[in-house]
């Protein structure tokens, strides 16, 4: 892959331009190539990390290399879909007109009857596990990353995006609050940045749940947080990408003395034992494989195998039911 263009300093004369368009024009087509090789959709700080496992760019373009995919997208250069939509803003009650004809549209009808029976639940996969367990991701490209392995088990998967907003941590206590009342214990596995405020993450999601105790009427006492993924081993076993310097959300830097968290003991303690970098959640995007297994292990710490297959087998039994009542009633229809 060709190495990210970019523009020399001072005025562009018309062969320097047409030079750096041209190696713009491969830049964006080897990253349409490389999303063609993709299962996921993944978000524009991600795509830097797949950059750089590819030799494009280097740990220091990655802002530079996130403008420019913006640009890219923006300009017509690189496909809009290039990235994962934020679902944190998603759009409402867009219209949808069928582009079927009649006669495709009732096979399509005929289709989606012949197997409505599958999506017959009437008892939740939680009911026979110790544990109720959820997830909560940093990044948009871990939510999809994960996405397949939380589906498997059931478990509800939310992209944090930054600090937890009021709207969803009130959904998910109140998802808690009713497991808990069913005598399960509430489990919150968390996958987000290595770095001062990602390795104290039990302590804050505790306190962002217990802002709002008064108003939803539960407490997280009982509950487990479980962050998983980027830990110190983790990181050197599978060489992933340190980032320099603690830049926080705001701008600021956590290992500058003017910053006020700087001399917490929390940030002391990691500046002591890893130093001015960190690795971002991101990273995990390059090592697909091991990244799904340790989503899978983090579940299974919690989740019965065994009563999972047994739930399983048991929901197939109640489909076929379902199933061979509808073909009873439409042949009792047409007769």
């Amino acid at each position: 892959m060709i190495k990210m263009p970019r523009r020399k300093q001072g005025a562009q004369g018309v062969a320097a331009t047409a030079a750096y368009e041209a190696q713009l024009t491969e830049w964006c087509q080897d990253i349409v190539r490389l999303n063609g090789r993709m299962d996921i959709k993944i978000g524009v700080r991600d795509w830097c990390y797949v950059l750089e496992n590819e030799g494009s760019i280097t740990k220091g373009e990655f802002d530079a290399a996130e403008k420019l995919i913006t640009a890219c997208r923006k300009n017509g250069n690189l496909p809009l879909d290039i990235c994962a939509i934020d679902n944190g803003r998603p759009t409402n009650h867009v219209e949808y007109v069928d582009n079927t004809s009649v006669e495709e549209e009732a096979v399509w009808i005929c289709e989606r009857v012949r197997h409505a029976h599958l999506g017959y639940t009437p008892v939740s996969f939680w009911e026979h596990q110790k544990f109720y367990v959820e997830m909560a991701v940093e990044k948009i490209g871990l939510h999809s990353l994960f996405n397949p392995i939380c589906a498997e088990f059931c478990v509800a998967i939310t992209n944090l995006s930054g600090w937890i907003d009021i709207n969803t941590r009130a959904e998910m206590m109140e998802r808690f609050a009713e497991w808990e009342a069913k005598k399960k214990v509430p489990v919150l596995l968390y996958c987000g940045d290595h770095d001062p405020d990602g390795l104290r993450i039990s302590d804050t999601l505790h306190k962002n749940f217990e802002d709002l105790s008064q108003a939803i009427g539960w407490r997280p006492d009982k509950l487990v947080v479980d962050r998983f993924g980027l830990d110190h081993k983790f990181i050197r076993q599978y060489r992933l990408t340190w980032i320099d310097g603690l830049e926080t959300g705001a701008g600021l830097r956590l290992d500058d003395p003017r910053h006020r968290n700087h001399h917490l003991d929390y940030v002391q303690d990691y500046l002591k034992q890893f130093g001015a970098r960190k690795v971002e959640a991101n990273a995990l995007i390059v090592r697909q494989a091991a990244g799904r297994q340790l989503c899978r292990e983090a579940i299974l710490r919690y989740v019965s195998v065994s009563a999972a297959r047994k739930y399983r087998r048991w929901l197939r039994a109640e489909q076929e039911k379902v199933h061979t009542a509808v073909r009873r009633l439409l042949n009792e229809g047409t007769s």
